[in-house]
């Protein structure tokens, strides 16, 4: 069976209402006629939906309309001592039931929360257990409403991932390949080649010397 509760700005005027119908009516008929019992119903209408100050108020309004309807129905006592016991017996038994029924109340929301987060758990497992369907070029996954979803925000959305982004060994040197680089892990050091004289002379003779219009470069060495 589901609990229901009922919005604040109801459960106070049902709360009051009740307690002052139940005080009428305790009034009318006289002290001969107990309706001590009945009056844990707005107490416990109050700790099921106004929480612990709500009941607090209903406990201690409804001790206080027992003894103003206890009083102008002539009860008399052979003590004022007698009335005041009377009262405080059932303020007191109000307050504890409020307080009992106010942290069964807790228990009771707290429970449907972790109910509820575990049936959506169960739905995310059912849901990834089953077959996805995935674009094979994009990568993209078809929800359950039709919609076309990237992975991280399908995997994020339905259990709170949240994704970095890299690249593996294999897509990083494919990177680095279509941006033209190469890697340059160990590269062997070879020196120079020995010329001769006559082959350096050789090679600057068959260099295109340099026209009017272009001036020559020459490099000194040091």
């Amino acid at each position: 069976m589901k609990l229901k509760y009922l919005s604040k700005k109801k459960a106070w005027p049902a709360v009051f209402a009740l307690i002052f119908l139940l005080g009428w009516i305790d009034w009318k008929t006289g002290y001969e006629l107990n309706f001590f019992v009945f009056y844990f119903a707005p107490v416990y209408l109050a700790a099921w939906n106004l929480g612990l100050s709500g009941a607090l108020a209903a406990a201690v309004t409804c001790g206080f309309v027992w003894y103003v309807a206890d009083f102008l129905s002539g009860h008399s006592y052979s003590s004022p001592v007698f009335a005041v016991w009377n009262t405080f017996i059932r303020l007191t038994s109000f307050v504890i039931l409020g307080l009992i029924l106010e942290r069964l109340s807790r228990l009771v929301l707290l429970e449907r929360e972790r109910s509820n987060a575990l049936r959506r758990c169960l739905y995310q497992i059912k849901v990834l257990e089953g077959l996805l369907p995935i674009c094979t070029e994009c990568k993209q996954i078809r929800s359950e409403r039709g919609e076309w979803r990237q992975i991280e925000y399908y995997m994020g959305e339905r259990m709170g991932l949240t994704f970095s982004h890299g690249y593996c060994p294999e897509c990083e040197k494919k990177i680095i390949k279509q941006a033209g680089f190469t890697h340059s892990e160990s590269m062997p050091v070879t020196s120079a080649p020995n010329v001769t004289e006559d082959e350096s002379r050789q090679s600057a003779s068959e260099r295109p010397s340099c026209s009017a219009g272009n001036p020559s470069i020459s490099v000194k060495r040091g």
